[in-house]
């Protein structure tokens, strides 16, 4: 945990936060009491208050009344209720917001399901009855008290609006054998009543800087078939009255915080709804930007809007994809003077900060969800769903610090470091999969980067899905599930920054696998003339051989091996000196 807790990373020299007074707007900024100029660095708490399918390796039918509908099939209503219980109270604790802070982050973005806060409709015993419940209040009360702690700002999310307010399901919870938000009335007043509420809770609280009052609307008001999504809509009058009639509620008792707003087709579609200007002297618009490319073109669209309106823009939402792209997002982003919110903080993945932890037992339940297999009746339902609930804790979670380096330090620095322990003496073993932290075409080079399939360039990024998120293809050994690089080829590489303790004589080993001939590999130190060797067919990518170079002198000191493929495709394991 301390290994977590401590990983700091310089946050550059935009100002921190320091939670003292509220933040504002002043014309395409955010300021702080003082006037001065905040930049945003946030993590969204994905997962936390609102299930989504994909986090728990569900793609079929995954929005959480599903998920929670299939849990109680398996171990009965009261232990389902136990499971949930256990969930939120592991996933996110203090000690996730204390490591945020300590990784440079300075702002949470909580996405709420209204249901740990007031009923469903179809539950209240009167019509536009608002029956208001402790637990979500309670938890945002908790979670304030952490931010308050480390001096983090916190922006409040209605991820999961009363009915579902989009045709992408999961994101919402949305049961579409119930109204949406758009079809009810009744769902509207929720809404509308349950914003009014967390501001009259909130309007002293400086902690808290703003309310997401609608996340990602997604909904064809003018052509529901063809337009499911509402991308091509062209008035977006629903959401417009909707976010209005919101704003109204929330200033009858809030004049503090910060409104922001969210465009159709899941965040950025904002035809028609400014056409009359904002409606708000302290506003944001936000905006959400995935899988597209990292160019001035792919946030013209809403740097026009803060140029027009003279309002600052915030990304709310962004993330899911390799190292590589956050590093040129973050750059962009912040070249622009735009703040973000990354998504989510953990999940099963390996894309993100953290990384819950599965085990075979629960693959099995989830493949049984999904319709691949039949229930697993050898599996004890119970404690394996309690022990994955448990699992989300950070104290059991992954940390993965490249993820928050490429984050937190890369955008602004070209430099390498090394990823574990770099100090050579003579047995010294380095593994292939701890080549150095820094961008591609500085600490590594990999021809698959990233997924840029929005703008027409599907990617993979790390094709083994494993270990490190960078571009470089990571995989685990069948049979003992140690970790390796694969799909390793011509004209890619991989550098390690060495120190080495003594000058002396060394012959470094390389472990190489391949399943062709006419393979050939460079070994170089510091820029010099490398070292070439050729390998042939072993047998399998996985059949490991031992290659050993000429004898030569490392000196004493800092410096920089570098293992380039220049023919052919292999797998690298390890090099030992």
């Amino acid at each position: 945990m301390k290994k977590i807790v401590a990983f700091l990373f310089l946050a550059g020299s935009i100002l921190q936060a320091n939670c003292q007074g509220f933040l504002k707007t002043n014309g395409k900024r955010i300021v702080n009491e003082k006037g001065e100029n905040i930049l945003l660095r946030g993590m969204g708490l994905g997962g936390w208050m609102l299930q989504e399918g994909y986090m728990l390796g569900v793609n079929k039918e995954g929005q959480q009344y599903r998920i929670h509908q299939r849990i109680d099939s398996l171990i009965g209503k009261e232990k389902t209720q136990e499971f949930y219980d256990t969930w939120l109270a592991n996933h996110t604790t203090k000690t996730d917001i204390d490591s945020l802070k300590a990784w440079g982050f300075n702002s949470v973005r909580l996405p709420m399901h209204y249901n740990l806060y007031t009923l469903p409709v179809e539950d209240e015993k009167l019509a536009n009855q608002q029956t208001w419940i402790s637990n979500g209040f309670n938890m945002t009360d908790e979670l304030v008290r952490w931010c308050k702690a480390n001096k983090m700002y916190l922006i409040l999310d209605l991820h999961a609006a009363p009915g579902g307010q989009g045709n992408d399901y999961n994101i919402a919870d949305r049961d579409p054998s119930k109204p949406s938000l758009w079809d009810s009335p009744e769902n509207q007043q929720k809404t509308i009543a349950l914003w009014k509420k967390l501001a009259e809770r909130y309007k002293n609280e400086t902690t808290i800087i703003a309310y997401d009052i609608i996340n990602e609307p997604n909904w064809g008001f003018e052509d529901a078939e063809k337009d499911k999504n509402g991308l091509s809509e062209k008035k977006n009058e629903p959401l417009e009255k909707l976010m209005r009639e919101i704003t109204a509620a929330i200033r009858e008792v809030d004049k503090n915080h910060i409104i922001i707003i969210e465009g159709n087709g899941w965040g950025n579609n904002y035809t028609g709804i400014l056409d009359d200007g904002l409606w708000d002297n302290n506003m944001v618009l936000s905006f959400h930007k995935y899988w597209n490319y990292n160019d001035q073109n792919s946030i013209s669209h809403i740097i026009k809007y803060r140029d027009d309106l003279n309002v600052p823009v915030w990304l709310g939402e962004t993330g899911e994809n390799s190292n590589v792209w956050f590093t040129q997002a973050i750059h962009l982003l912040e070249s622009n003077n735009i703040g973000w919110a990354w998504w989510p903080l953990k999940k099963l993945g390996y894309n993100n900060p953290l990384q819950v932890k599965r085990n075979d037992d629960y693959n099995k339940i989830a493949d049984y969800w999904n319709g691949k297999t039949k229930i697993p009746l050898q599996v004890d339902f119970y404690k394996t769903l309690i022990t994955f609930a448990n699992n989300t804790n950070i104290s059991k979670n992954i940390f993965h610090k490249d993820v928050v380096d490429a984050m937190m330090r890369q955008p602004f620095s070209d430099e390498t470091k090394p990823f574990g322990n770099n100090t050579i003496v003579p047995g010294k073993i380095i593994n292939a999969t701890d080549y150095d932290l820094g961008k591609n075409g500085f600490a590594c080079y990999d021809l698959d980067t990233a997924n840029y399939r929005v703008s027409g360039k599907p990617g993979v990024g790390n094709k083994g899905g494993t270990y490190r998120n960078d571009g470089v293809d990571i995989f685990r050994e069948e049979e003992n599930e140690a970790v390796y690089v694969g799909s390793f080829e011509s004209g890619e590489w991989l550098q390690y920054s060495i120190d080495v303790k003594k000058t002396g004589k060394h012959k470094p080993m390389l472990y190489i696998a391949s399943n062709t001939a006419l393979n050939s590999v460079q070994f170089s130190v510091d820029g010099a003339a490398g070292h070439t060797i050729n390998v042939g067919n072993t047998g399998g990518m996985q059949k490991w051989q031992q290659y050993v170079l000429p004898e030569m002198v490392l000196k004493k000191g800092l410096q920089k091996i570098r293992i380039k493929v220049l023919n052919g495709t292999i797998s690298f394991k390890q090099v030992k000196f």
